[in-house]
């Protein structure tokens, strides 16, 4: 298997959503802009949801005309109205999401998992008539564990994943939203997910809840696995899953393969730094391990 390893970058969406704190618009782009300087070329840069629901990114048609050239941006976008105001934007990346636990969809999205399926085949349908050669992510949520119904059993999983690349998108993030997984259960989902669609096509998505991300980042490369989700500063969680913890930070993953002689091109004393205006504003310390430890304690850095 390739040792190029691809991150995608989802901490000003995934890592935002849920801050009670107004974070303005421009530190948004000046947080983007780090993270694109630090060396990061994929970034889900906001979700074109509901203001009423996710108030924080209720700029995200104004944002999306702003975000820097050359990286590329994919934003979500829930319905058939999400995307409509994304598509006016200019947005050709989006990204749909689903979830392996009945309760936790229907507490999400207010949907079973057929009918989400169904809402996103006609969102699809839509995307692609606008944008044929266009990108589209589907991400399964609590495909590990669901903080309602307990674990969920890796067949439960497989269906999911298999009934969301059979729509026609391009790549499956599987989430372990409220970060219970470990590599015994990483590689019995993987091996399980062998058949079901290329290993290019399966992006990991971890929470380090529990300190085990970069344990189950691991055994899904020794499984064959080469992409996965993180957000810098280990920002992120979920309303709808309580308990869940923050996101894989960026800046740990990022140390872990290049100190396994992986290279990412990225940055990581620059990428140390991106996140720290939005963790000021939000009046959070620093805590993602190799974000504390890039910074000598004579430099700026709140800890």
């Amino acid at each position: 298997m390739s040792d190029i390893v691809r991150i995608v970058e989802v901490g000003p969406r995934d890592g935002l959503q849920n801050e009670k704190s107004a974070i303005p618009l421009d530190a948004k782009l000046r947080f983007i802009e780090a993270l694109v300087s630090a060396g990061l070329q994929e970034v889900e840069a906001t979700s074109f949801v509901s203001p009423k629901w996710v108030p924080q990114l209720a700029d995200a048609d104004v944002l999306w005309p702003k975000l820097p050239v050359g990286p590329l941006f994919s934003a979500l976008t829930p319905n058939l109205k999400g995307l409509d105001r994304a598509i006016s934007v200019g947005v050709d990346r989006i990204a749909v999401f689903t979830a392996a636990s009945e309760t936790f969809t229907r507490k999400n999205v207010n949907m079973s998992i057929e009918q989400s399926i169904q809402v996103f085949a006609e969102v699809v349908e839509a995307f692609r008539s606008k944008h044929p050669d266009g990108w589209i992510r589907g991400y399964v949520s609590t495909a590990f564990q669901c903080p309602y119904e307990g674990r969920i059993a890796p067949s439960q999983t497989r269906k999911v994943v298999e009934s969301l690349f059979s729509l026609g998108v391009d790549e499956i993030s599987v989430g372990d939203t409220i970060g219970v997984a470990v590599p015994i259960e990483v590689k019995a989902l993987t091996t399980m997910l062998r058949d079901s669609l290329p290993f290019d096509k399966l992006c990991y998505h971890f929470h380090d809840t529990r300190g085990t991300a970069i344990a189950n980042v691991a055994e899904a490369m020794e499984q064959g696995v080469r992409r996965f989700d993180s957000s810098a500063g280990g920002l992120g969680g979920c309303p709808y899953a309580p308990g869940a913890g923050g996101n894989l930070a960026t800046e740990d993953l990022v140390y872990f393969l290049e100190r396994n002689s992986i290279s990412t091109g990225i940055d990581l004393y620059r990428l140390a730094a991106a996140s720290l205006e939005i963790l000021k504003i939000l009046g959070r310390p620093a805590s993602a391990k190799c974000q504390v430890a890039s910074f000598s304690a004579s430099e700026t850095c709140p800890m």
